[in-house]
Order: C-alpha cells, then structure tokens, then sequence
C-alpha cells in the first residue's frame, strides 16, 4: 500500500506542473532525484514482497462439520501456542522467525496482518496472553538466566522437552515497558488469564517439582494447587473461573518414577504419558477426566464452558507424530474428533467470542515439521 501511494504521489506531480520544474535542472540532479525515490520505496516494496498473505485451506475429510473457512496465517518454521485477545481480534503467539533458531513472542491481527515482535530477542519465550483488557500481554522468557538458544535434548534419548529457565514477564502489547513479574530463574511458564483478569494460572518448577500454581495477575499473592509428583501442567481456566483444566502425569511404575526423576534433575521430561484433568480453581477436587493411554495435552474450554478442547495422538502410532484435536465434556464423556490431518493439530483455543477457532498444524508445511498457524470459523 505505501508503494501505491508513493506512485500515486509521483503522478500527482506531473499533473500539477510540478515536473516540468526538474526540466530546467540538469540530468545529474534528475537521476539524484529518482535515485532517492526509487530507495525511500524499497522498504515497503521488500515487506510487500516477503509478507505472507494468509490463504484458504480446504478441510480435511471430516473437518467441515465444524471447521469453514480455514485460512492458513503464517508460512514457514515453526509456530504455535497462538492465543486470542479478549477482544478475538488479535493473537500473540511464538514463532521462530526472523532468523532465529528459538522461539520469539509475536503479536498479529486474526487475519494474519501486523505481525511484530513482543519479546526482547534474547533468549526464548514462550506461552504469550493478553490481560488488562487487551492493554498489556505476559509471557515467559529465559532472557535473564540465558541470552543465548539452549540446544535442543539429545535425540538418543527419544522425545524430550527442555525445561528451560523461563520466568514470566508483562509488556505492552508493542513490546514496550517489559517488566519482570517471577523471579524464579527455573522453568516457570504455561501461564494463563482468569476470565476476571485477577489471577494468572501458571506452571513451575520453583519447589522442585512440575506443579500448578496461580497468582494475582501482579505476581503476588502465590499459591500451589497441585502437590503429587509428576507433570502437572497445561491449565487453563473455566470460563466462569471456578474451574481449572489441566494435563497431567504421575508416574507409579519405579522404573517410570525413576526416568522422570532423572530426567528432571536434568531439565528435561518425557511428555508421552498426559491425560486431562479438572480441579476446582482452589485446587481442591483433583480428578482425571480422561483415560486415553496416549499423549493428551493443550486443554482449554469452549466459550460456553460445557467442553473441553484439547489435542491427543492415543488413536494413532505415536512414532507418527499424528495429534489431532478433539472435544470431551468435562465428566470425560462425549469424545469427539475435530481434525483429521494425518500430521500435528495442536494448542486448540476458541475466540471468546465463539465465532472462530484457531490451532497449529503440519498440515501444507513446505518443509518437513514445518508448523504454522491456522484459523477458521466454527460451526456447533
């Protein structure tokens, strides 16, 4: 758009005389004139080029019962956990773009336009929401324990993800103002808005265990809801806030303890055993909702609070890397597939206002793993 306009200027010139002025100049000032010109269009005309323009996928066999309209929003590497505004005109999710090995806070509209960055660069971020109306965002940042991409784990020791030392930290939706809200320097991350914008659901591993805690939205006022070893993780509120969903995996078996100690004392968890849980938003009334066998995570609710949305691989040869997205009532009945894709659908979330839901896929990737950001209008 700013290309056009600068054109249109230009012609703007030659029909108000403005032109026939450079003919009494000589040459060598015209082309320092051009010259100039052609550079000030540059910018725009490189963004024009590289900016990706979201664009309509057709469902999946199955999909269309809920899924229409679906327009893929970002184009290459990796991106996820994208989050509505309470507004649902915006979402903040981590990407690793602009030449970044590890993820990057970012910020665009819901039709993939005004994608900038909010995070600082350094280091990784992740788990990004908006709070106070809209008016400020938080997420999670390694950047004051580690500046640098820590490696990825060790494949040799199968699927892991590295818990790094993230804390969680408040800005302005352009990335300004960052303050620092935890001062844990270990994983502390996972975090998520009550529906009355008083109080933030996190994950940490602060008192040396992977547990749920939450606290008022300026990081006072710190409570632990869940205390049996194991993941606990994933939560997310109910949208009257009395209740918390969450994913969750307590090892019985001692070889099974014995692998996620020693896994946990090097900062890293094996995340192929979840189900889904829901406790009240005081931590009492612990219960798992699901009894799947497979690797259930990524919860969050419908807006009308009756279901639960979550991502699983338990139908499929979890070497497949196949998670679709489903939908359960929160007594465990009523499971019901959403997408069908035979790649990763995951970290499903509902716009507040129920009209659109958005989620990460595989799906169309160009490059093998590629994940992008995918949204489309929903149908009951």
């Amino acid at each position: 758009m700013a290309t056009r306009q600068r054109a249109g200027a230009l012609g703007a010139y030659r029909l108000t005389g403005v032109l026939p002025i450079f003919n009494i100049m000589n040459s060598q000032l015209w082309r320092r004139v051009i010259a100039v010109a052609v550079l000030l269009a540059l910018p725009s005309l490189a963004s024009a080029q590289g900016a990706f323009v979201a664009r309509s996928i057709a469902p999946d066999s199955g999909e269309q019962h809920h899924l229409a309209n679906i327009r893929q929003l970002t184009n290459g590497g990796e991106n996820a956990e994208a989050y509505f505004s309470a507004d649902s005109k915006r979402l903040i999710f981590q990407s690793t773009r602009d030449g970044r090995t590890c993820d990057q806070q970012y910020i665009m509209n819901t039709d993939g336009t005004n994608t900038h960055r909010v995070s600082n660069g350094k280091g990784k971020a992740t788990c990004g929401y908006f709070m106070d109306g809209d008016r400020h965002i938080f997420f999670a940042s390694s950047h004051a324990v580690d500046t640098a991409c820590t490696p990825r784990p060790d494949p040799s020791k199968g699927y892991l993800w590295r818990l790094d030392p993230y804390d969680i930290y408040t800005a302005n939706p352009n990335g300004s103002h960052l303050k620092r809200l935890t001062n844990y320097g270990i994983y502390t991350a996972e975090g998520v808005l009550s529906p009355d914008g008083k109080r933030i659901v996190f994950t940490s591993l602060k008192d040396g265990d992977l547990d749920i805690y939450t606290m008022n939205a300026d990081g006072t006022n710190v409570k632990q809801l869940t205390h049996d070893i194991g993941y606990d993780g994933g939560p997310w509120w109910s949208p009257d806030g009395k209740q918390i969903v969450y994913r969750a995996f307590h090892p019985t078996d001692p070889k099974d303890l014995a692998d996620y100690k020693s896994l946990l004392a090097e900062r890293l968890v094996r995340p192929n055993k979840m189900d889904l849980w829901v406790m009240n938003a005081d931590g009492s009334v612990q219960h798992q909702i699901t009894h799947l066998g497979g690797a259930s995570f990524g919860p969050s609710w419908t807006p009308d609070g009756r279901r639960i949305v979550f991502s699983s691989n338990y139908h499929t040869d979890p070497k497949l890397g196949n998670f679709d997205v489903f939908l359960v009532n929160p007594d465990g009945t009523g499971l019901e597939q959403i997408t069908t894709n035979a790649t990763f659908d995951g970290f499903p979330m509902f716009s507040p206002n129920g009209k659109q839901f958005v989620w990460a896929s595989n799906r169309h990737a160009v490059n093998p793993h590629e994940t992008n950001v995918f949204i489309a209008d929903w149908r009951d």
